[in-house]
């Protein structure tokens, strides 16, 4: 269940920053009974951006899937890449 606090509880930042660390989960900041602002720790910041760049290169491996309809051999692809890196 998300935590949903009125933006004058940010006078309390260590509660929050507790509260971030201990449950990896953001707090919803509301200002004026409306979502106004995002707060977690910079672990769960960290997590949910490297989630998003392998959901990102996924989606793209997909479209490039769809647009050429070819797949890339595994071990092709290890060979090119112990050639390019291990000489």
């Amino acid at each position: 269940m998300p935590l949903i606090r009125p933006i004058t509880d940010l006078r309390n930042t260590n509660e929050i920053s507790d509260f971030c660390h201990a449950k990896r989960e953001p707090v919803f900041i509301t200002k004026n009974g409306y979502g106004d602002l995002v707060v977690m720790s910079m672990e769960t910041y960290e997590e949910m951006f490297e989630t998003a760049k392998t959901d990102a290169a996924i989606a793209a491996s997909e479209a490039e899937y769809r647009r050429t309809g070819r797949l890339h051999d595994v071990k092709e692809t290890f060979d090119e890449l112990r050639g390019k890196y291990l000489g």
